[in-house]
C-alpha cells in the first residue's frame, strides 16, 4: 500500500495498522532527509499549508513549521490570540477567508474536542488535527510510536504504561488507540481522580501504584499534570503527587530491568521525572522531538500525495 486510507489526519481512532507502518517507511526515509548536510527536499513546492493554532503551543507548532519547511511547502502561521477570532468570528468564516488564499492544507489546535472533524465536513482541504482539547493528539501518539519502534525494534507485544494526568490528556487517549493498534500492551497508572470513567472501556490495564507500573512495563510515557485544564484539585498538592506518581533515578535504579522512559512535553522537572532522570541514558526524551519532525514529514506529504491526485 503506498497511500492512507484517509484524507485527512484527524485522529488515531481513523487509522488502519497499514496507515501506520505506511507513515513508519516514510519517516525512516524523511529522518534520513534532516540528518544530511543540506535538510530540505522540494516535494511539496506547490502545496501551501495553513498552520491554525488557537492554543498556546510552543514544540508542536515548531515541529510542524519545520516539517513543513523541509519538504519545501509554502507556510502560513495563524494565532488566535492575535486574531479577528477575538473579534467574535467563527471557526469556519476563519478558515474559509485563509482558503480563499488557495490554502491546500490545515494544521490546526484547537481547544474544542472534535474541532478538526468538524472542519473536515465543512471545507475542502485536508486536515491535520494538532490536538483538539482534551481529546486527541495523533502526530504525537505517532512520533511516540516511532521512538518505541526505533528504540526496541518494535511496538507489537511491548508492555507500556502512561502514567499521570490521563483523564486531561490528549496525548493519552492518542497513545491508547496508536499501541494498541500495533498490538502493544497498553497500562495507565495514575491517582484514581486523574482517571476518566471510561478508562475501563479503552481495554487498558489501570494500576494505582507507580512501582508495580514500572515493574510491568518496558516503556514509561510520563504525562505532565494539566493545571491548565484543572478547573478543581484532583490531588492534595504537588509534593504529594511527586511522592506518588513521579519517577526519580533511585526508583529506577531500584527495578530489575532497564525501562524507557518517554515524556512528550513540556517536562514539569521534579514533579513528574527528575531532572536526572529526564538527562539519563533511559529517556529518549530528545529522540522524541527529533522524530517528531520526520514524523510530520511523512503525514504531510502523504496526505499532500492525495491533493495532488
Amino acid at each position: 500500500m503506498s497511500e492512507l486510507s484517509v484524507n485527512h489526519l484527524l485522529g488515531i481512532k481513523y487509522l488502519k495498522a497499514s496507515d501506520v507502518d505506511l507513515i513508519f517507511e516514510t519517516a525512516d526515509h524523511f529522518k534520513e532527509v534532516i540528518n544530511r548536510p543540506i535538510k530540505k527536499v522540494p516535494s511539496l513546492r506547490d502545496i501551501t499549508i495553513a498552520n491554525l493554532f488557537f492554543e498556546n503551543s510552543t514544540r508542536t507548532k515548531l515541529s510542524f513549521e519545520l516539517a513543513e519547511k523541509r519538504l519545501s511547502a509554502d507556510v502560513i502561521n495563524f494565532s488566535a490570540s492575535q486574531s479577528s477570532v477575538k473579534k467574535g468570528e467563527t471557526l469556519i468564516d476563519t478558515v474559509n477567508n485563509i482558503l480563499s488564499m488557495k490554502v491546500d492544507m490545515v494544521v490546526m489546535r484547537h481547544p474544542n474536542p472534535g474541532a478538526g472533524v468538524f472542519l473536515s465536513n465543512h471545507i475542502n482541504a485536508s486536515i491535520v488535527n494538532a490536538g483538539d482539547g482534551a481529546h486527541e493528539h495523533p502526530t504525537q501518539a505517532l512520533l511516540d510510536s516511532y521512538s518505541i519502534r526505533e528504540k526496541l525494534g518494535e511496538v507489537k507485544g511491548k508492555n507500556v504504561v502512561i502514567v499521570g494526568d490521563i483523564l486531561h490528556s490528549r496525548v493519552a487517549l492518542s497513545n491508547i488507540y496508536a499501541l494498541q493498534l500495533q498490538g502493544a500492551n497498553v497500562m495507565v497508572c495514575g491517582p484514581k481522580t486523574l482517571l476518566p470513567k471510561y478508562i475501563n472501556k479503552l481495554g487498558v490495564k489501570v494500576e494505582t501504584n507507580l512501582r508495580k507500573a514500572l515493574e510491568w512495563c518496558d516503556v514509561a510515557n510520563m504525562l505532565r499534570v494539566q493545571n491548565e485544564r484543572m478547573d478543581i484539585n484532583y490531588f492534595p498538592s504537588t509534593r504529594e503527587y511527586s511522592q506518588q506518581f513521579g519517577v526519580n533515578k533511585a526508583l529506577l535504579n531500584s527495578l530489575n530491568k532497564e525501562i524507557v522512559i518517554m515524556h512528550p512535553g513540556p517536562i514539569n522537572r521534579g514533579v513528574e521525572i527528575t531532572s536526572d532522570v529526564a538527562d539519563s541514558d533511559q529517556a529518549i526524551i530528545l529522540d522524541q522531538v527529533q522524530n517528531g519532525v520526520a514524523v510530520r514529514m511523512a503525514v504531510i506529504y502523504l496526505l499532500a500525495s492525495k491533493i495532488k491526485q
